[in-house]
């Protein structure tokens, strides 16, 4: 089907906004979509400190971008605005680095408060990126978020029902526009 880039916005190891991205990752994969994870948090720091555009692992993230039919980008929500290590990397993708791509925005965060932080912060960077589609995004609410003894993610239901729901979206605008562009190509 299609292949995604999922990228966390993360600067934990820890992450539940990580956790919850590889657990919409293994729902797309279960879908039939190959899925690359890219924990933004793993780039050298020098790279993204001193925008330094031609550093391989810069170059690296950058070719992912271009590789991919869709994204899915996932980020902590900090003081009503996505993370800062997210920013970083945005800022060192070209202009246009999201053209014709299906991107899935989401969100993890404290409070109800920033839930607006995806249609105001987040959306308005990648729109100007020139994606062909910002499917809705979804933002969870880290108490929504545990992890089991043995490792594995836990979402109260409510919050994995919406998940799920727009993760499905997402694949179905991902699928349609692959199936479009393989038609016209």
């Amino acid at each position: 089907m299609a292949t995604i880039l999922s990228v966390s916005g993360s600067p934990s190891v820890t992450s539940r906004t990580a956790r919850l991205l590889r657990h919409v990752d293994d729902r797309l994969t279960a879908q039939g979509h190959e899925v690359i994870p890219l924990d933004v948090r793993t780039l050298p720091a020098e790279a993204l400190l001193h925008a330094d555009f031609g550093h391989p692992a810069i170059v690296e993230a950058t070719v992912l971008v271009e590789r991919a039919d869709g994204i899915v980008i996932g980020t902590p929500v900090y003081k009503a605005a996505y993370s800062g290590l997210l920013k970083s990397l945005l800022d060192l993708l070209p202009q246009y680095a999201l053209e014709g791509k299906t991107v899935l925005p989401l969100a993890t965060g404290g409070s109800t408060a920033h839930v607006l932080a995806i249609d105001y912060a987040l959306r308005p960077v990648l729109a100007s990126m020139g994606p062909a589609h910002i499917t809705p995004g979804w933002f969870t609410l880290d108490k929504d978020i545990t992890v089991g003894h043995d490792g594995s993610l836990i979402v109260a239901p409510a919050s994995a029902e919406a998940l799920a729901q727009i993760t499905d979206q997402f694949s179905l605008a991902l699928a349609g526009r692959t199936t479009l562009l393989a038609a016209t190509g």
